[in-house]
């Protein structure tokens, strides 16, 4: 029986070369983007790759926000729109990795849509109800400068941070980069810690995107090539960081894991990683580190074909990144709390196998601690 499916494709033109953030400016023009409003997070704001971008921008008027934080919250996101109004601006430029890019897609969402940001938002209310809002409204175009590997410049979804440790997330076609531009040359001042970290978040991406329940045959296509990518490209760039070709691999392979959540949207790793992010702050990559063989045990059963946990683990060790939560600053008497916001997690709904309750995240949560 021919399979059936539904399969959404975002309006994006994709730049990968060495130099090419030298391109950004006559691209915007492209957009008809005249006043962008540029995003980064303090570090990256003195990166190779900001500077670079900032530089292409000579000839429009050009505001930046630079003090994105790693999680990006609603009190940024007030900033970020203050700034945006006052600067009239008519596009953004999100340079860094997940949070400038979720930064941007919110301020575009808040902006088009209007009224109370929360209503906007996707609600998951246990065990499978989930509503997504339908958002009408025209955004303003994003383009996007990658700096890491988690793929999130791609995806038209995002998160934010609330002051009560919960993750808002929205989901609207419109809101993915209608521009991005992926630069390996600029790509080598980024640590290579960092890039393994996010690696292993774009990983993620793929493996979910193989057993969600919103997987397409091209969600498929796309998941199994971008492992295989990872696997190669990620040791690479641990043994030789300095490698321009080795970061155009990952890119390359971080870019398609983005596709593939287009439309397989993430399971329970990232709705715990969500969590463990509200509740502690800590990175998203390195969380995705520590949790991905955890929750692929925890779905195993239920999809015995997907890639094994084995090699996962291997892949783990062979990069040095972080395998439990403990090493990377999450406090055991969290856990609890993680657990019980994970339930409020949208990923729940896509997952392959049914969390009844919140002990069974508990319960994996204390396995990686």
């Amino acid at each position: 029986m021919a399979p059936e499916f539904l399969h959404r494709s975002p309006q994006t033109r994709v730049i990968a070369r060495p130099g090419a953030c030298a391109q950004l400016g006559e691209e915007l023009a492209e957009l008809g983007v005249r006043r962008p409003l540029v995003l980064a997070g303090r570090r990256t704001a003195r990166s190779p790759a900001y500077q670079q971008s900032v530089a292409a921008l000579d000839g429009l008027e050009v505001a930046a926000f630079t003090e994105i934080p790693q999680h990006s919250s609603v009190a940024t996101l007030e900033a970020v729109m203050l700034l945006a109004r006052e600067h009239r601006t008519d596009g953004f430029v999100a340079i860094g990795g997940g949070s400038p890019s979720d930064t941007a897609k919110a301020a575009a969402l808040w902006l088009a849509e209007g009224g109370e940001l929360e209503a906007h938002a996707t609600r998951f209310t246990p065990p499978a109800t989930l509503m997504i809002p339908e958002l009408k409204a025209a955004k303003l175009p994003i383009a996007a400068v990658p700096c890491t590997a988690s793929g999130a410049e791609v995806t038209p979804s995002c998160g934010i941070r609330t002051a009560d440790g919960r993750k808002l997330l929205f989901s609207d076609l419109k809101l993915a980069a209608r521009l991005i531009v992926i630069d390996p040359a600029a790509n080598t001042a980024v640590p290579a810690s960092i890039m393994l970290a996010t690696g292993m978040n774009g990983l993620a991406h793929c493996v979910e995107g193989l057993y969600s329940k919103m997987q397409t045959p091209i969600t498929t296509a796309l998941a199994l090539h971008a492992i295989q990518l990872f696997a190669d490209a990620l040791p690479r760039v641990a043994r030789e960081p300095d490698s321009v070709d080795h970061r155009a691999s990952l890119l390359a392979a971080a870019h398609l894991s983005g596709l593939v959540l287009v439309n397989s949207r993430t399971c329970l790793h990232h709705a715990i990683c969500h969590a463990i992010g509200a509740v502690t702050g800590v990175s998203h990559g390195e969380s995705n580190s520590v949790m991905l063989p955890h929750a692929m045990a925890f779905n195993y059963q239920t999809v015995p074909g997907s890639l094994p946990v084995a090699r996962v683990r291997e892949l783990q060790a062979e990069l040095g990144v972080p395998t439990r939560l403990r090493d990377i600053g999450v406090r055991r008497e969290s856990l609890g709390t993680v657990a019980k916001k994970v339930m409020g997690e949208r990923g729940l709904y896509f997952n392959p196998r049914q969390v009844q309750h919140p002990g069974e995240i508990e319960a994996l949560l204390q396995a990686a601690w």
